[in-house]
């Protein structure tokens, strides 16, 4: 078990100022992996002030500096993958071959494509043929919140851009899997960030989190996860007037036309398994078009009956556990309502796999008949459990896809070019993936409606932390 109850204020690892452990559950087994502290208002203030502190210099510090400071951060990230992808998969179950893949190496995309548009960005340019500057600026101190199901994926794509843009911060990591962000705090002290730009304070949302984000020396606030604590902070936020980013929940629309490609079907079940459900732009709805429902229902059924579940530590392709019980009894209770609104579990279902008594396992659960109604088309689940709906038509896909609070992303098999692209002006959400083709590295990620303000990643996800001044008569 490891010790981890220090947190990281002002270049240095110090003592909470208050007893507060926090166990971190092994979700695989349900054994402790972990103590950490959980932050009291007093550390909470330390770290803001350090941040505070550190901000009239590193926001001066010159480009080169910044990409000096990335530039090492990236080497030293590559030097210690393997370690991040292993403790990603013992704090939120993620099966090691996933978090090596896909997991882990997310950080260093971050890092990269931060450096790209760090390395291009002006901070001062001239509007036109006037006399008026533009000159960029960073938002100031930020308190960074981040989720536990993409853990470090979230902690760089806003740590690396407010470190860009001359910001200086504090984060909270999700108190369920804080440890890799421990890991990535020891590499920027590697690094050599100067004192008090990056600090790491551990804690609960309740505690730290509204700490945070009312604090009156905190400029911005960039949270990802529920739509409901995004409520909740935009409200602590408000008061003062800081600067907000949320990205916040989803229940995509996956949208199969009968013309879709043969894979359409596999490829959307796995997706929408894919990290156990536990994805905001998770695909679990599936549209599929009535000529075509009953046959996509046995092909999504034979895709979920073949998709392991196993302890993370194993090698292979497999599901891993959720990350907690809470998720797990959440998860257990959506799929029972499925049931009880008469949608047709095709499979899965409630309890766990069999053989996999211990750990928070999900067992892949596919329902068919559903209406856009029922608690499992309108519930974000966040586990392997997927809904097919039928349609009738282009209008019907679009008027069920759009039905929802939520707009993160949605997605469309067709092979007609031409509705695909009609098809994804209609659809309200920030991201429309047609065909299976993700989203380029450095391609905005955010949403429409509930799922969220602003934008991560590329160049909107760093002008997130910047502000922009004009001034008349330069020259």
């Amino acid at each position: 078990m490891l010790d981890k109850r220090k947190f990281y204020i002002n270049g240095q690892w110090v003592e909470p100022s208050k007893k507060n452990d926090f166990d971190v559950i092994n979700p695989s087994d349900e054994t402790v992996c972990a103590v950490i502290s959980l932050g009291s208002q007093e550390d909470t203030n330390a770290a803001v002030t350090a941040a505070r502190a550190a901000l009239p210099s590193w926001s001066n510090s010159t480009k080169e500096d910044r990409v000096a400071l990335l530039e090492r951060l990236y080497s030293i990230y590559q030097r210690r993958m393997d370690e991040m992808a292993e403790v990603i998969s013992i704090e939120m179950g993620a099966p090691i071959d996933f978090s090596k893949a896909a997991q882990a190496p997310s950080g260093t995309s971050a890092i990269e494509d931060f450096l790209n548009q760090l390395r291009k960005f002006e901070f001062e340019e001239q509007l036109d043929d006037s006399d008026n500057q533009l000159i960029y600026e960073p938002k100031g101190v930020c308190a960074l919140i981040t989720p536990w199901n993409w853990p470090i994926s979230q902690v760089a794509l806003k740590v690396i851009p407010a470190i860009a843009a001359g910001c200086t911060m504090v984060l909270k990591p999700s108190e369920i899997a804080p440890l890799d962000s421990m890991i990535f705090a020891e590499m920027l002290e590697e690094a050599g960030c100067p004192a008090g730009v990056f600090n790491l304070v551990n804690g609960d949302g309740a505690g730290v989190g509204s700490q945070l984000t009312s604090h009156p020396e905190i400029d911005m606030v960039s949270f990802t996860g529920s739509t409901r604590a995004g409520a909740l902070i935009s409200h602590n936020a408000a008061d003062d007037f800081k600067r907000v980013g949320l990205e916040l929940g989803g229940k995509g629309a996956n949208i199969i036309f009968a013309d879709a490609d043969e894979k359409a079907v596999i490829r959307g079940v796995r997706h929408c398994f894919s990290n156990t459900g536990q994805s905001c732009n998770a695909p679990t709805r599936m549209l599929v078009e009535r000529s075509f429902y009953d046959e996509a229902v046995e092909i999504a059924k034979e895709t979920a009956l073949s998709t392991k579940t196993d302890i993370a530590s194993k090698e292979g392709k497999h599901l891993g556990p959720v990350v907690s019980k809470l998720q797990f009894d959440k998860i257990q209770a959506l799929i029972q309502a499925g049931i009880e609104e008469n949608a047709t579990l095709v499979t899965g279902g409630t309890g766990k796999p069999d053989g996999l008594e211990t750990g928070y396992f999900i067992k892949p659960t596919i329902f068919a008949d559903v209406n856009n109604q029922m608690t499992v088309a309108r519930t974000e689940i966040f586990g392997p459990v997927l809904s097919m709906i039928p349609f009738d038509s282009e209008e019907e896909a679009i008027k069920i896809a759009n039905d929802t609070p939520y707009g993160l992303t949605n997605y469309v098999q067709t092979q007609d070019p031409e509705r695909a692209k009609r098809m994804s002006k209609k659809l309200l959400s920030g991201t429309v993936e047609l065909n299976g083709k993700g989203a380029a590295s450095g391609a905005p990620f955010g949403g429409f409606k509930h799922s969220g303000i602003g934008r991560e990643g590329g160049e909107h996800g760093f002008n997130e932390f910047i502000e922009v001044k004009v001034v008349t008569g330069w020259n």
